[in-house]
C-alpha cells in the first residue's frame, strides 16, 4: 500500500510560495517565514491570491506534487498536476465507459449503495451512543426509509432514477443531521444543506471539508493514472473534476460529516470563529481555518481496517485505496467496483 504523505496548508491570504533548491519557501512581505522539503510532500493547497513561483510549479509537476489554489473562503479556484500515471489504455477505457449511461450506472450505483450505506451507519452509529439524548425512533424512521431505497437501487438502470434515489435519502440524512449536533446549539444549528454561498456555520464547515476531500480524492484518482474530470455519475463540465465528485459520494457522511460532527461536539470549534457577510454568506477567519486544518491532517493519520483490502490503512489513504480499485475494476481486474462501506 502506498505510503501517506504530507499535505501542506497555506492559509495567510499574503503568502508567497517559492522553490529553493529542494525546499518550499514561503515568504510574506519579503521575508521568509517557512521552509519545507519537498521530498516528502505529497500536495500544497493554498488560501490566497498571491501565488507561486514558476520555478515551484514546475518541480511540484515534475515531481507528480498536486499544487491547488484556493480563495479564503476555501473556493476552488486551480490545480497544478504533473504527468498522469498510468497508461493511456486505462483512461481510454473510462472514456468508453463514460460514454455509455447503461456501463456509467453499474459504477454509479455502486458509488451511491457507499454513500446511503455509510451514511446509515452514521445514523445508527449515534442511536448506539447517544441513545438517551436523541429522538432514536425518528432517527430509525429515517435510517429505515434509506434502507429501502438500497434495495430500489439494486435494479435501477438509469442515472436519472438513480439520482433521484440519492436525493431521496440524502433528503431524509439531512432532516435528522441537526440531531447528531449535541454541543453548542445555540451557535451550530442546521436547517438545510446550503453551499453558494454557506449561509449557517455548520454548512460553512461542511463546505470547507467537502473541498478538502475533494482535493484529495482528485490526487488520488490522478495517481492512479484516471482522469479526475470525467465521471460517470457526475457528467462533464469544464472545470469540474466530476470523477472525483463520485467518488467521494461514498466518503462523505462517514469522513467528512463525522469529522465536523465531531469538531462541533468535541468544541474544537466556536462561533467566534466566523463572521456572517452582508449576503448572508458565513466564513471563517484564518484562526478557525488552521484549527480545521490541523484536525483534517490529525484525522488522515487515524488508523483503520479497509473493510475491502481487509489491510490496517490510515484515513488519508482510504480515497488512493478507493481510487486504486476502481482503477482494477476499469481494467477488467475486478467483477465489480466495491465501494467503501464502513462499519
Amino acid at each position: 500500500m502506498r505510503k501517506l504523505l504530507n499535505t501542506i496548508y497555506v492559509t495567510s491570504s499574503d503568502a508567497y510560495l517559492s522553490l529553493d533548491g529542494e525546499n518550499i519557501v514561503v515568504q510574506k512581505n519579503n521575508s521568509e517565514v517557512a521552509r519545507i522539503p519537498l521530498h516528502n510532500i505529497e500536495s500544497i493547497v493554498t488560501f490566497g491570491y498571491t501565488g507561486a513561483s514558476p520555478a515551484l510549479m514546475g518541480a511540484c509537476a515534475k515531481k507528480n506534487i498536486s499544487l491547488s489554489f484556493m480563495s479564503q473562503s476555501g473556493k476552488f479556484l486551480a490545480r497544478i498536476i504533473g504527468k498522469n500515471r498510468g497508461n493511456v489504455t486505462l483512461r481510454k477505457a473510462q472514456y468508453r465507459i463514460s460514454d455509455d449511461e447503461m456501463q456509467s450506472t453499474l459504477i454509479a450505483r455502486n458509488f451511491i449503495v457507499g454513500k446511503i450505506f455509510n451514511s446509515r451507519w452514521v445514523i445508527e452509529r449515534a442511536t448506539r451512543d447517544y441513545s438517551l439524548r436523541l429522538d432514536v425512533n425518528k432517527l430509525k424512521k429515517a435510517s429505515q426509509y434509506m434502507a429501502e431505497t438500497l434495495k430500489k437501487i439494486t435494479s435501477c438502470v438509469s442515472l436519472e432514477q438513480l439520482r433521484g434515489f440519492e436525493g431521496e435519502s440524502a433528503g431524509q440524512y439531512f432532516s435528522i443531521f441537526d440531531d447528531l449536533i449535541l454541543q453548542q446549539k445555540e451557535d451550530f444549528f442546521f436547517r438545510t444543506r446550503n453551499k453558494r454561498p454557506p449561509l449557517d456555520n455548520v454548512n460553512a464547515l461542511l463546505s470547507f471539508t467537502y473541498t478538502l476531500l475533494a482535493h484529495d480524492v482528485a490526487s488520488a484518482l490522478e495517481t492512479v493514472g484516471l482522469d479526475a474530470y470525467v465521471g460517470f455519475l457526475h457528467r462533464d463540465r469544464p472545470g469540474r473534476i466530476s470523477l472525483a465528485l463520485d467518488l467521494m459520494e461514498e466518503l462523505r457522511s462517514v469522513y467528512a460529516d463525522r469529522f465536523v460532527l465531531s469538531l462541533i461536539n468535541r468544541r474544537v470549534v466556536n462561533a467566534k470563529g466566523f463572521t456572517q457577510k452582508e449576503n448572508g454568506a458565513v466564513v471563517m477567519d484564518n484562526d478557525m481555518r488552521k484549527s480545521l486544518l490541523s484536525a483534517w491532517q490529525e484525522k488522515k493519520q487515524e488508523k483503520i481496517t479497509h473493510p475491502f483490502l481487509d489491510e490496517k490503512i490510515e484515513w488519508g489513504l482510504v480515497p488512493y485505496a478507493q481510487a486504486m480499485l476502481l482503477a482494477r475494476y476499469i481494467r477488467g481486474d475486478l467483477d465489480e467496483y466495491p465501494p467503501f462501506l464502513w462499519k
